[in-house]
């Protein structure tokens, strides 16, 4: 064997650290992106079908009666899902009469969605996408997302990760749905 046969171990470790650059850069940018990605909803785009029952028996469907509407498509095992929530509750809240907030959760049973709603104290409609169905046709691919529709049932804001429902941002994007 010629001793260019085979690659050096300088040149092993070269190659090795070439293929694991873009992964730490991947890694690194995911952790330093703590917030959640805001997207406009794309301009003449139609809103996919929104139909859904709650837990308690009531429909909800887009447009609303009058009111905007908060979709919060979420799962218990989702972390960040779990720490939204309660500012999801103060939002529903404090906007009753102008803002509706659904938290649509993805593909688990009733009395598992349930159990974390009396758990956590929450009283916001909560309704079940079984099947993905919902998710899949407002292509949801990240939990927590929130679409944020207006009173004309027109999706105007994508919310894709973890959002402080009572921070600034979050407040000027809802309260834009009225405007």
């Amino acid at each position: 064997m010629q001793p260019f046969d085979r690659p050096s171990m300088h040149v092993c470790h070269a190659r090795r650290a070439l293929l694991a650059y873009p992964l730490s850069v991947a890694v690194s940018a995911a952790m330093a992106q703590q917030g959640a990605q805001v997207r406009a909803w794309p301009a003449g785009r139609a809103a996919p079908a929104f139909d859904v029952t709650d837990l308690q028996g009531r429909r909800w469907s887009a447009p609303g009666a009058g009111k905007a509407l908060a979709v919060n498509f979420w799962a218990t095992w989702c972390e960040p899902c779990r720490s939204e929530m309660p500012t999801l509750q103060q939002l529903s809240e404090f906007y009753a009469d102008k803002l509706a907030v659904v938290a649509l959760n993805f593909k688990e049973r009733a009395a598992t969605a349930q159990r974390f709603a009396r758990q956590g104290g929450f009283d916001l409609p909560i309704a079940l996408d079984p099947d993905g169905d919902v998710a899949k046709r407002w292509e949801v691919k990240v939990f927590p997302t929130t679409i944020l529709i207006d009173a004309a049932g027109r999706p105007r804001w994508r919310v894709q990760g973890e959002m402080d429902w009572t921070g600034k941002e979050a407040l000027a994007l809802v309260e834009g749905l009225w405007r």
